[in-house]
C-alpha cells in the first residue's frame, strides 16, 4: 500500500505533505511516514529545514477515531512528535482548514507554525469525553500560558488563527492561496537559528504565579462542566504544566487520559458521536436520492413556534414567506424576529449586516396565494386535528405539485392530516423543540406514504439550517414526547405518594439533566392547555392555576419565585399535593432518591425499547440523539439507551418489577439474553 505521506524537496527545504482524505486523521500510516519523513530530513545534509503540510481541505483533524478500542499500533503520536521536537533542523507546521486534537499536538511539537487566517487550531478531546494524550496538555501551557490554555484544552472550542496568532499559538498568518511558498520562505529564515521547543517553553509560569487561576476558571465555567470527569481532568492536566518537570508533567497527562479512555463517561461520548452521524443514514432511502430544491419556504403561524422555525431558515440564507390571519400577529411576530437577531448582534454573534441580510429574505403575508410557489410549507398552529387538517387541506388546493407540506405537530397524527391532501407522499412531520431558532433537535416524521425523496430532502435541509435530524415513525408523542410522558405520569403519581415534588426535581438534576419535571413545567407555564375555569379542578395542575399559580411568569408556580427567578418550595402548594392525596385516598409514605431514580427513568428505557420494536425508531443510538438535543439528557451518560447498556438491561428489568411497573417483552428477552440496545 503507497503512504500517505509523500515527500518534496525545494532546494534546500524538505517539504512533507499527508494526503490522507477526507480529514488527514492521524492514523497508523500516517504516524509511519511522519516519522519516516523526519528521520529521512535529519540524514540527508541536503536538507536544512522542514515543512510539513497537508493536501485536501484541512490540516490534520485529529486522531483517527476507527482505532478507538483496537489494540494500538505503533509508532504511537507521542513517539512520532517527540522525534520531530527533537530534531535540530527547524520543523514549520503549514496550517489551513483545521488543525484539530493530534492536529493541534503536531503543530505544538513543530518548531514553528504558521497558517492562513480561515485556519483554526483546536484540542477538543473532551467533547468525547478525553484530553489530549500526546503532550498536548504540557506542551501548549508552556507555549502559551495556563491561562490561554485552559480554555482550549478544558472547555474544546477551536479558536481562530488571528486569535492563535495573537497568544503565540502562531508565529505567523500567511497568504490563502500561498500556504506552501510562504511556509518555505518562513522556514528558510530560520535556518542557522537555534530552534525553539514548546516542551522548554516557560509561559505556563503565569498559573505558577497567580495559582488561583485554575478555580477562578472552574468557577466561571460550572455550570459547562458540571457532571463531566474530562474537563476536571484537562484542568489537572494544564496546572501539571507549571508544578512538574515536562516529562513528569507527561506521565500524568497520560496517566488522566488512560483513566479518562477507560471510564464510562468517554464510551457514552464517543457513542453519542457515533450516532449523531448514524442518524443521518435512512436504511430504506438510498444514499444517493435526489434531492429535492429548496429555495423558498412557507410557514403558516408567526407565534413563538413559527417565528423560531423561520428564523433557522432566513439564517441560513433561505427566502420564508410567513402567513398570519390578522395584521396585528403578523406585526408582533415579525418585530419578535427581528429583536431576536438584534439581541444577537448585541451579543457579537452576528453583524448589523447580517440581520439585514436574514429580515430581507423574509415575507410577510395574509394570502394563502402568496404561498403558490414555495417549495416547502410549514405549518405551526394551534395542536387540534381539525384545524391541521383544515390547513392541510387549504395548502394542497394552493401550492404548487412537487411542494412539500410539513406538519410541526409534537404529537398528533400525521397520516391522518395528511389524508386532507391529494399528495399523501409529499407530507411529512417537522417537529421542532421550542425555542426553534435554538434546539438543536428535529424529528423527522416519516407517514406510511411519503416519499424517500422527500425523506431524504428533509434530512439533507436539516443539516443546513443546523439541525440534529432523526427520523421517526407515527406513533402518538414520536420517540421524544412519547416517552417523555412515562417519566411525567411517574413524576405525578410519586407527588401524590409522598414524594417532595423538589426532590422529584432534584433526583434529575443530580443525575445531569438542566433542570427537573415539576421546573419544567413552571417554566414553560403550568396554565398551557388549562380550561379557564377556577371551579373545576380535577387535577394538580389545575389547582395551582385556580389559584393563580402559573409558573414563573407570575413568581409563583410549583415553586415561590424571587425577583433572580430564584426557586423555594412551597408552603401553598405542599399543601394543595396534600390536600388531593387525601381526597384520592393516596396512602402516604417516605420515598427514597433511588427509588424517584428508578421510577423515572426505567420506564422511559421500556417505552425506548417498545418504539425500537414497533421500528418507530431506525436504531437505539437515534432515541439517545433526541434525548440529548432535544431534552437535556446529559451527553456523559450517552442517552437513555446507552445508559441502560451501562448499568444492564436486567437491573432495568429488576427495578420496573420491584415497583409494578411494565416490563416489555422486547426489553425482557434482551435482558434474558444478556444482550444490549447498542
Amino acid at each position: 500500500m503507497t503512504s500517505p505521506i509523500r515527500t518534496e524537496l525545494h532546494d534546500d527545504v524538505l517539504v512533507v505533505i499527508s494526503d490522507n482524505p477526507p480529514v488527514n486523521a492521524l492514523g497508523q500510516a500516517v504516524r509511519q511516514g511522519l516519522k519516516d519523513a523526519i528521520e529521512g530530513a535529519l540524514a540527508d545534509d541536503r536538507v536544512k529545514a522542514v515543512v510539513i503540510r497537508c493536501d485536501g481541505r484541512t490540516f490534520f483533524a485529529g486522531a483517527d477515531i476507527t482505532e478507538f478500542g483496537k489494540p494500538p499500533q505503533g509508532p504511537n503520536l507521542p513517539e512520532t512528535l517527540d522525534a520531530m521536537e527533537a530534531s535540530d533542523k527547524p520543523v514549520v507546521a503549514a496550517i489551513h482548514g483545521t488543525a484539530l486534537g493530534g492536529g493541534c499536538e503536531v503543530a505544538l511539537a513543530c518548531h514553528y507554525r504558521v497558517a492562513v487566517p480561515s485556519a483554526k487550531i483546536g484540542l477538543p478531546e473532551v467533547k468525547l469525553g478525553l484530553i489530549p494524550g500526546a503532550a498536548g496538555t504540557q506542551r501548549l501551557p508552556r507555549l502559551v500560558g495556563a491561562e490561554a490554555a485552559l480554555p482550549m484544552v478544558a472547555i474544546g472550542n477551536p479558536i481562530a488563527a488571528k486569535k492563535a496568532q495573537s497568544i503565540g499559538l502562531i508565529d505567523e498568518l500567511v497568504g490563502e492561496e500561498s500556504l506552501e511558498a510562504d511556509a518555505i520562505a518562513f522556514a528558510r529564515s530560520k535556518i542557522g537559528q537555534d530552534v525553539p521547543r514548546s516542551s522548554e517553553g516557560t509561559a505556563n509560569q503565569d498559573g505558577v504565579k497567580n495559582p488561583d487561576l485554575f478555580d477562578e476558571f472552574r468557577a466561571k465555567q460550572g455550570r459547562k462542566m458540571r457532571g463531566f470527569d474530562a474537563p476536571n481532568a484537562a484542568i489537572e492536566a494544564v496546572k501539571a504544566a507549571g508544578e512538574m518537570p515536562y516529562a513528569d508533567g507527561v506521565k500524568k497527562e497520560r496517566e488522566l487520559f488512560m483513566k479518562l479512555m477507560s471510564g464510562t463517561q468517554s464510551a457514552a461520548m464517543r457513542h453519542y458521536f457515533f450516532a449523531e452521524r448514524a442518524a443521518n443514514k435512512i436504511d430504506d432511502v438510498p444514499a444517493d436520492t435526489e434531492i429535492l430544491p429548496i429555495k423558498k419556504v412557507g410557514i403558516i403561524g408567526a407565534g413563538t413556534m413559527g417565528g423560531g422555525i423561520a428564523m433557522n431558515f432566513l439564517s441560513a440564507g433561505i427566502a420564508v414567506t410567513i402567513l398570519e390571519m390578522k395584521q396585528d400577529a403578523l406585526d408582533r411576530g415579525t418585530s419578535v424576529m427581528r429583536k431576536n437577531y438584534e439581541n444577537t448582534a448585541k451579543r457579537g454573534r452576528m453583524t448589523g449586516e447580517q440581520v439585514e441580510q436574514a429580515m430581507g429574505l423574509l415575507t410577510p403575508t395574509l394570502e394563502y396565494d402568496d404561498l403558490a410557489d414555495c417549495d416547502l410549507v410549514i405549518e405551526a398552529v394551534f395542536e387540534n386535528m381539525d384545524v391541521k387538517k383544515e390547513v392541510f387541506a387549504k395548502l394542497d388546493e394552493t401550492v404548487k405539485q412537487g411542494a412539500i407540506l410539513a406538519s410541526n405537530t409534537s404529537y398528533l397524527d400525521i397520516d391522518e392530516i395528511a389524508t386532507a391532501t391529494k399528495r399523501p407522499g409529499y407530507v411529512i412531520g417537522l417537529h421542532f423543540f421550542s425555542p426553534a431558532n435554538i434546539m438543536k433537535l428535529l424529528e423527522v416524521v416519516r407517514g406510511a406514504k411519503t416519499r424517500g425523496d422527500v425523506l431524504a430532502t428533509a434530512m439533507k435541509l436539516s443539516k443546513k439550517i443546523g439541525k440534529v435530524a432523526v427520523v421517526s415513525g407515527v406513533c402518538p408523542g414520536f420517540i421524544g414526547n412519547r416517552m417523555l410522558s412515562k417519566r411525567q405520569e411517574q413524576a405525578n403519581q410519586l407527588i401524590m405518594e409522598g414524594a417532595n415534588y423538589w426532590d422529584v426535581d432534584d433526583v434529575l438534576l443530580e443525575f445531569g439533566f438542566p433542570m427537573g419535571p415539576f421546573q419544567m413545567g413552571d417554566l414553560a407555564g403550568i396554565d398551557i392547555g388549562w380550561h379557564r375555569d377556577p371551579t373545576k379542578v380535577t387535577t394538580i395542575r389545575e389547582a395551582l392555576c385556580a389559584v393563580g399559580r402559573f409558573g414563573q411568569k407570575a413568581g409563583k408556580g410549583f415553586y415561590d419565585y424571587d425577583e433572580a427567578r430564584q426557586r423555594t418550595p412551597s408552603d401553598e402548594v405542599k399543601q394543595i399535593i396534600a390536600d388531593f392525596a387525601a381526597r384520592e385516598g393516596s396512602e402516604q409514605r417516605d420515598i427514597s432518591k433511588e427509588e424517584i431514580k428508578e421510577r423515572l427513568l426505567y420506564p422511559m428505557v421500556n417505552e425506548g425499547a417498545k418504539i425500537l420494536d414497533e421500528g418507530m425508531a431506525q436504531r437505539a443510538s437515534d432515541i439517545d440523539v433526541v434525548w440529548i438535543n432535544g431534552y437535556g439528557w446529559p451527553l456523559f451518560t450517552g442517552g437513555p439507551m446507552f445508559w441502560a447498556d451501562t448499568i444492564g438491561l436486567s437491573t432495568v428489568v429488576e427495578g420496573l418489577e420491584k415497583h409494578g411497573l411494565e416490563v416489555s417483552d422486547y426489553l425482557r428477552n434482551k435482558a434474558e439474553k444478556g444482550e444490549t440496545f447498542n
